[in-house]
């Protein structure tokens, strides 16, 4: 789509409803500028859960402790970066991040697509993530030779289940 004032693709589109009728603008990121459409073109998600953390009903201290057993991200690095470090992170950051979805998506499932690759990965995967909870539990409850086992039985898993 091509913007409205000039002939570069619109990147802005604003819609607005006045008297019950509906009127749509597709500007360029320039046009929208030079007419000061943009307020705050630099929201991104790390504003909005910056904006929100306080009404996550979960308190700061719990927040800041929140660890991805999986890819090690804090949920403070979350807040900073506005970016997840894998999938397991919904899971892991999930009360804090279902009043962020519902506020921003207006529901907590996703309805898109899905890669067809990631749904035959994802037993194999909740296997690993498995074995690798174990792993910890094991190493921290100092029982090495259960370690070195499940150690031992992720790395043939990893290795069996890699592409090709």
């Amino acid at each position: 789509m091509k913007c409205q004032s000039c002939s570069n693709p619109a990147t802005v589109h604003l819609t607005d409803i006045v008297d019950g009728k509906k009127r749509v603008t597709h500007l360029c990121q320039g046009c929208a500028e030079k007419q000061h459409l943009l307020k705050n073109s630099d929201l991104n998600l790390s504003a909005i859960v910056t904006m929100l953390g306080p009404n996550l009903n979960l308190p700061g201290e719990d927040l800041s402790r929140l660890t991805c057993p999986v890819c090690g991200i804090k949920y403070m690095e979350f807040k900073a970066e506005g970016r997840l470090g894998c999938p397991y992170d919904y899971q892991v950051f999930r009360a804090a991040l279902e009043p962020l979805l519902l506020r921003i998506h207006r529901t907590l499932r996703h309805v898109g697509k899905t890669a067809t690759h990631a749904l035959a990965n994802a037993t194999r995967e909740a296997e690993i993530v498995q074995l690798r909870q174990q792993l910890r539990t094991a190493i921290e409850a100092e029982a090495y030779e259960e370690a070195a086992r499940l150690r031992d039985l992720l790395r043939q898993k990893e290795k069996t289940d890699e592409p090709g």
